[in-house]
């Protein structure tokens, strides 16, 4: 089986996972929302809600690392012994007065053949179920203001993708690429600019951006609480990378793709024929 085919038995089973508890028109109805620039108040209610926790669970069993244990050791085996309904009750309570688990740290090799190795945090299964149950709401408040070249980190989206776009521009005439690669980016995010591009992406609910902000906070056993980054392990930190560096995508996007013009343009090819007239370079990005 190909990397390919791998994602979409993954994409299938995520789309079963949501249509068995009837929270994939929730998804839908928070992305349409969002893309019509609504903010949102009361998404603990949905967090929260049994369907979004049961559904959490399927979602993190099926994640190899759900066997990893945390600072606690406990693993999803500790959680499947539960029924449906302490096991909700659980969460729930967990969300009413949140505090987080500290999290274990491990070095694992690095995938470029160096030797070197990147640090990973593992939180405790419980607080992965409880991430889980966010990222679920706020991804599709999320993609909805995603550029759309963005293709790393992101649901039915792969290096694939990337690529087919790359290749696109390169028959098109553009052969000359920049890589920008941000040094130890996950360890380096700034919490309060974080919270603040959520807020900005409509994400208005306090209570969760409380949560959210002690999340990024929790004590890393034997290093103490971090005042910045994010976990590489965490289940959000994908997701908060990406909400990052959005503003970065847009911003360069504007540059040529999106630049904005005082003459309306019927047709973009015709806008950028013009744009070629000035002393504006054509760029692309894809992420």
């Amino acid at each position: 089986m190909t990397a390919h085919d791998t994602k979409l038995v993954k994409k299938n089973k995520s789309l079963r996972h949501n249509e068995y508890y009837a929270t994939q028109p929730v998804f839908d109805k928070l992305y349409a929302l969002s893309k019509d620039g609504c903010n949102f108040y009361n998404l603990m209610d949905i967090i929260t809600s049994d369907n979004n926790i049961l559904l959490a669970y399927r979602n993190i069993k099926r994640n190899k690392g759900s066997i990893t244990k945390g600072t606690n050791n406990t693993t999803i085996d500790d959680i499947a012994k539960m029924s449906n309904e302490a096991f909700v009750k659980m969460v729930k309570n967990r969300f009413k007065c949140f505090y987080p688990h500290t999290v274990r740290r491990t070095e694992i090799p690095k995938e470029d053949g160096s030797g070197r190795t990147r640090p990973l945090g593992i939180p405790t299964i419980e607080d992965r179920i409880c991430q889980e149950c966010i990222k679920q709401v706020l991804e599709p408040i999320c993609e909805a203001k995603f550029y759309e070249h963005s293709y790393g980190f992101r649901p039915n989206r792969s290096q694939e993708n990337a690529i087919a776009r790359v290749m696109y521009l390169y028959v098109r005439g553009y052969h000359y690429v920049v890589d920008i690669d941000i040094k130890s980016f996950f360890d380096e995010v700034n919490h309060g600019k974080l919270l603040k591009q959520l807020w900005a992406l409509g994400i208005r609910d306090k209570k969760l951006i409380k949560i959210i902000s002690l999340m990024l906070k929790a004590e890393i056993e034997g290093e103490g609480i971090p005042n910045k980054g994010v976990p590489q392990g965490g289940v959000n930190s994908p997701l908060f990378s990406n909400v990052v560096l959005n503003e970065l995508d847009w911003w360069i996007a504007n540059q040529w793709e999106n630049f904005p013009t005082k003459h309306k343009y019927k047709r973009k090819n015709d806008k950028y024929a013009a744009m070629r007239k000035t002393k504006l370079k054509d760029v692309w990005i894809v992420t």
